[in-house]
């Protein structure tokens, strides 16, 4: 017995200039309002309605192990609230979440810099 071996007919795909321009068309796309967008909003990162500290008007300390905004909020300030001590702190350090590390160096307002 011999055996034949039958092969299908291979068929290329052949892509049309038109063909060539859409598909070029939909990669670009999706890179172009990437970029549109980081245009846009990529200002709004840079600048701010909030005016910064002046500058000399505040000291930089040290995060402690355990210690929090808050807690030294209250270590600093305990006659003011807490909530606009920390409220100024986190402005003048531009912390949006509001958390410290330990060994952080964070600027405190002068008006409660503490005594040395």
């Amino acid at each position: 017995m011999s055996s034949i071996a039958i092969t299908a007919p291979t068929t290329r795909l052949r892509i049309t200039a038109r063909g060539r321009r859409v598909v070029a068309f939909l990669v670009a796309l999706p890179l172009a309002i990437a970029l549109g967008f980081a245009v846009v909003g990529g200002g709004a990162a840079l600048a701010s309605n909030e005016a910064g500290a002046p500058v000399g008007s505040f000291t930089e300390i040290t995060v402690m192990s355990g210690e929090t905004l808050w807690s030294i909020a209250e270590e600093l300030a305990p006659a003011a609230d807490p909530r606009d001590v920390v409220a100024e702190i986190s402005r003048l350090n531009a912390l949006s979440g509001g958390s410290v590390t330990a060994g952080q160096r964070i600027a405190i307002p002068a008006e409660y810099a503490p005594a040395n």
